[in-house]
């Protein structure tokens, strides 16, 4: 028989262990959500190795140093899942749709990158990502890209999550790289006082039918997001507002063919047009129909 002294240390340990949990879940919020607002960002990139066959006619990729002015927009903000758009503002006159992030607290349905245009559903194991966030990250079109889940860490002053996944090219590799196909993507977010920064170091692949990798060249990516007042990001501000209802239709339609959790096949380009340039080009008061009729040819 269970003394009453015992029963209660094992209530006590199970409140601690799921007070315990929920203070942990909230500090993960709070880090992710931390990463919106309006942000000066510097792009660094440079290749660091090199392992061709060839080695006197490889040419490795230009180190880049690029800035630019983002604002990241919170669209959805739920206990289990925060999506945040990224949008690039070059004037008051020009925006750019860019990248967006969703991060869903212990999620088992992954899209993992193979190579080309094809993507693998795998279901994770719930014992597996107790406790993870997964990542998901959306082309600007908002087809998938690449996927992981980690756990966030707080520890010793740091704040951040870490994670290695499988991606297509970049967009400013893809006009000018033939070479290799998939980029095997170390990511760590990392909160810091002025901001945060998006650190990489990345793995060049050829990748054959086989699966089998062949490792081309690494390189190291680096960008620092500063936060500044979001006055400076107005124009971002009043851009999404005027084109949102246009791009949450598009979010629902990938969203249903992702909930057939089956492998996920894509057209490169049709009519000689690749996705975001159809998308780009319609009016914010483009209906449903027509952006469901613009994704559906792209999905073999």
């Amino acid at each position: 028989m269970i003394s009453k002294s015992l029963y209660f240390s094992a209530v006590m340990a199970l409140t601690c262990s799921l007070g315990f949990s929920q203070d942990k879940k909230q500090q993960d919020i709070k880090s992710i959500k931390s990463m919106c607002g309006c942000y000066e960002v510097k792009f660094n990139f440079t290749e660091t190795f090199q392992y061709p066959k060839d080695s006197a006619t490889y040419k490795p990729s230009e180190t880049k140093h690029e800035s630019a002015l983002e604002w990241v927009e919170l669209l959805e903000d739920t206990p289990n899942k925060i999506v945040m758009q990224h949008l690039l503002i070059v004037s008051d006159d020009m925006i750019i749709k860019h990248w967006r992030q969703d991060w869903l607290y212990e999620n088992t349905d992954l899209y993992s990158f193979d190579k080309g245009t094809s993507w693998k559903y795998k279901k994770l194991d719930k014992k597996a990502v107790k406790g993870q966030w997964t990542q998901k990250v959306y082309q600007v079109d908002d087809s998938p890209r690449y996927e992981g889940s980690s756990t966030w860490v707080h520890v010793d002053g740091k704040d951040y999550w870490a994670n290695v996944a499988d991606a297509p090219l970049p967009r400013r590799e893809q006009t000018k790289r033939n070479d290799y196909n998939v980029l095997k993507r170390r990511n760590i977010h990392e909160i810091t006082a002025t901001g945060w920064n998006h650190e990489q170091d990345n793995d060049k692949l050829i990748r054959d039918d086989s699966g089998k990798d062949v490792l081309l060249a690494q390189e190291k990516g680096f960008d620092v997001y500063t936060k500044v007042p979001d006055i400076k990001c107005i124009a971002g501000q009043k851009w999404w507002v005027a084109n949102n209802v246009l791009w949450k239709n598009v979010r629902d339609k990938w969203q249903t063919l992702f909930d057939r959790h089956q492998d996920l096949n894509l057209e490169a380009k049709v009519d000689r047009k690749a996705l975001y340039s159809l998308l780009f080009d319609l009016k914010p008061t483009a209906t449903k129909a027509e952006t469901d009729a613009i994704i559906n040819k792209f999905v073999k």
